[in-house]
């Protein structure tokens, strides 16, 4: 890769580590107001599909209907979408934005022993280090005595994980039985279909459905902007795997958490005390002993982060 090109990936690349960790103070907005999970949930899946229908048609993408490729936009729907989505809306009513932002981090960490388990990686003591780190993060947050743990409810805490956890195994499931021929715009726009689908009647049955009608407040707007940024950062990170490879792209994972609470600061006037800067700085050096090698990057297609 020539400078001026890596100037140019690495300006992109900040661009949408930048539109990725907006997402999280948005989501904080969006659910301010009283909003429940699966009004929020149907919301955001129909947005993604109306976008991701847009990108679809105007890069000449179709969608294959096979059993194999339907199974996936299912699965991909529930582990990637409706479970982790419904319980991010939820820790969010309860957690500030910057700490789901690091709890999000958590996901190339709880990759590694999933991989293990599926057998798709093999043990080193650095990423053991890396998951070590991670974990004493968390508890650097939650555990009585911590500067932040009188505001921080633990089991909020856990729940907000469980959305890392779902993102973790989403990727590792590609990795180990793959798409079914699909490329990755075609499975996050069949599978934002599936979880429209799926997320509809959750609304309507649960009293939670979101009139779209005016007049529109700051929880709409932010839902909207929510949405669609996810869906463009989600697009643009798939475009740059492509252009400047993959062990180039997983740094965003790193954009993402500080982003996050950068727009935390600026748009919610969050504030943390010395623990939450440990934390990070711990979650930081976590993220960075568990990057997989490159043949594991590369051998894995399609990687999703997440930083939704």
């Amino acid at each position: 890769m020539t400078r001026s090109a890596l100037l140019f990936y690495t300006g992109i690349l900040i661009l949408l580590g930048a539109a990725w960790g907006m997402t999280m103070p948005l989501t904080k907005i969006a659910v301010s107001t009283g909003y429940k999970h699966f009004g929020l949930l149907f919301w955001q899946m129909a947005i993604g599909t109306v976008v991701m229908t847009g990108v679809g048609l105007l890069l000449g993408k179709r969608l294959l209907l096979g059993r194999a490729q339907i199974r996936v936009y299912v699965l991909i729907a529930f582990i990637g979408s409706v479970l982790p989505n419904t319980a991010s809306y939820q820790a969010a009513v309860h957690l500030p934005s910057g700490v789901m932002s690091i709890l999000l981090s958590m996901i190339p960490i709880w990759a590694f022993p999933i991989a293990l388990f599926l057998a798709l990686d093999r043990f080193e003591w650095r990423r053991f280090c890396g998951l070590a780190m991670g974990l004493a993060a968390v508890l650097m947050i939650v555990l009585p005595g911590a500067d932040m743990s009188g505001g921080i409810p633990v089991f909020w805490v856990c729940i907000g994980l469980i959305s890392g956890l779902f993102y973790a195994f989403e990727g590792n499931y590609v990795a180990r039985w793959g798409t079914a021929g699909l490329d990755a715009i075609q499975v996050l726009w069949g599978a934002s279909i599936v979880g429209t689908l799926v997320a509809l009647p959750l609304a309507l049955g649960s009293g939670q459905w979101i009139d779209p009608g005016p007049p529109y407040g700051a929880a709409d707007i932010a839902q909207v902007i929510s949405a669609t940024l996810h869906v463009i950062a989600y697009t643009g990170y798939v475009w740059i795997v492509g252009r400047a490879g993959p062990v180039f792209a997983v740094q965003i994972s790193y954009l993402v958490t500080l982003f996050g609470i950068f727009w935390a600061w600026l748009v919610l006037s969050e504030a943390y005390p010395a623990t939450f800067w440990a934390a990070l700085g711990l979650m930081m050096i976590g993220m960075y002993l568990v990057q997989p090698r490159k043949a594991s990057l590369e051998a894995g297609g399609m990687i999703r982060d997440s930083g939704r």
